[in-house]
């Protein structure tokens, strides 16, 4: 394995768990400004009010995006085990 082959694999990683992660990440990033300006709004100050519609939404996300998420896993494990050979080799 070259030092290129390691990177380029790194790479491809990391650009999959951040398209896997986006989704959930950004659903619970919108409720929690929604909330903290409702809060800001009522002026009621409490920290744990964020975490339950957070999960709710992570939850939903999970189930809309679920076939996604698996599908660019799937992909990428595949993509992987089928070149291990190749990449042993280099």
């Amino acid at each position: 394995m070259t030092e290129e082959l390691i990177l380029k694999l790194g790479q491809e990683t990391i650009k999959t768990t951040a398209m896997i992660a986006s989704p959930m990440l950004a659903g619970a990033l919108i409720i929690g400004l929604v909330i903290s300006v409702l809060q800001a709004i009522t002026q009621i100050n409490e920290a744990t009010l964020t975490f339950i519609p957070k999960m709710a939404v992570v939850a939903l996300v999970i189930v809309i995006a679920g076939p996604w998420m698996l599908d660019v896993m799937s992909h990428f494990t595949t993509e992987i085990l089928q070149n291990l050979a190749q990449y042993v080799r280099e």
